[in-house]
This record gives C-alpha cells, structure tokens and sequence, in this order.
C-alpha cells in the first residue's frame, strides 16, 4: 500500500544519542525549585528520584508528564522562569541531524506527510524552537508531544494522535522511524504501521520496556529512509 506519511521519533533519531549526566540534569533543574529552606543538593537529589519516577510511569504504564508535574512528584515548588539552567544543559544535545532536511524535503516532494512523535516532558514551544533553530521546521505537517497528550509510546493512543496530526487515517500507510524497539518500533508496530529502526542509540537498561519489536527495515542513516520508503510504496 502507498506510503502516505512518515512520524518520526524526535531524541536519538533526528538528533544524535549522547549520553547524559543524570545527576548534573537534575541539579540544573533545581536551579529552578523556590521556597525551599534545604541545600540545593537536596532538591536535586529528589528531583533525580522524580525524574526515574515518571519516565517509569511512561515506560510501564504509558502515562505522560509534563515538567510541572515533575516537580510536583519531587515535592517542590518551581519558577518557569527559572529553567533557563536546565534549557541550557539540554541545548547541546538537541540540534537536528543535517540529514533531515534533504529528507523531508524528499519525502514532502513525493507527496508524503512528514510528522513527529515524541515522548517528552518538554513543553512544544522548545521542541519548535529547535526545529526552527535548524531551519526544518517548515517542513513538519503534524507534530505530538506527548507533554500535551495524556499517553506516551508505545501507547496505540499516541501514535493515532500523530496520524490524526498529519492527517491521515489508516496506520498501513503509515511509517515510524525511532531509535527504541520498545517504544518505537514495538508501538508503531502493534497499532499497524510499518516501523523503521535506526540502531545507533545506547539506551539505558532502565529504560528498555518489556518488548523488543520487529522492525520491517533497519537503516544506519537517515538518509538511507528515503529508498526504504520509496520500495514501500
């Protein structure tokens, strides 16, 4: 069946992985904790342990969270205004693969739909920016943060909104490129779309869900998509 759209995974599919420093995210993000009368190693500390809370909730129970409700599981109260900390940790590691625009254009060329699908915490304004940062964002006709929807991968749930956000409605013209075979290529599949998986992600044994999909093709490079797609369709 002809390929209408292509969703794509966001961190470690259109972004290189890089490995993180947990421990350095969370004492970024407690630059932003208020009305506190403890150190600031304190609230990193819970912050850390909030943070493994809700990706665990996301990973076993499909269950979104935004950064608000991060702090509220940590117990603390928090400016937005004072994230700059933590923007500024994540910046680095989320500059967009110099591949996806050629690609995208490729794909929009030949009349396919190009989407998104992320789970984050992050609000969209900052995923938006990057894209625009990098000069693609134009190039997105649908786009899902699961920070504004109540599900996360692999939830079928999710992966219909992002249908529903390119505007298309049978999961067999479909296409899921991720970097995660539980997430990724496991949700993509079991709602029905076809699942592309690039395999070049460390993902952290904390992380993995209970399923390893079957992806119909592997790729080592974002360019490689086009061709698959194309013998596709």
């Amino acid at each position: 069946m002809t390929v209408r759209a292509v969703i794509f995974d966001w961190g470690g599919t259109l972004t290189a992985w890089h490995d993180v420093d947990f421990h350095a995210e969370s004492l970024a993000l407690a630059q932003a904790v208020v009305n506190v009368d403890h150190e600031v190693e304190v609230s990193q500390a819970r912050l850390h342990e909030a943070n493994q809370a809700i990706w665990g909730r996301s990973r076993d129970h499909q269950q979104s969270s935004t950064l608000a409700d991060l702090f509220t599981e940590a117990g603390l109260e928090h400016d937005p205004d004072l994230l700059t900390a933590y923007y500024e940790f994540w910046e680095p590691h989320t500059r967009t693969d110099p591949e996806v625009g050629p690609l995208w254009e490729g794909l929009r060329a030949e009349g396919i739909r190009v989407g998104v699908l992320s789970n984050t915490i992050w609000p969209r304004a900052w995923h938006e920016g990057f894209f625009r940062r990098d000069g693609v964002h134009h190039l997105i006709d649908g786009d899902v943060y699961t920070s504004e929807i109540p599900w996360t991968k692999p939830s079928p749930h999710a992966f219909r909104a992002a249908m529903a956000a390119v505007g298309v409605d049978d999961p067999a013209t479909c296409v899921y490129v991720g970097d995660r075979l539980f997430d990724d290529v496991y949700g993509a599949r079991s709602v029905g779309m076809r699942a592309i998986h690039i395999p070049l992600s460390r993902i952290p044994a904390e992380q993995l869900g209970h399923t390893e999909g079957d992806p119909d093709a592997v790729v080592h490079r974002l360019a490689e998509i086009a061709d698959v797609v194309r013998a596709w369709s």
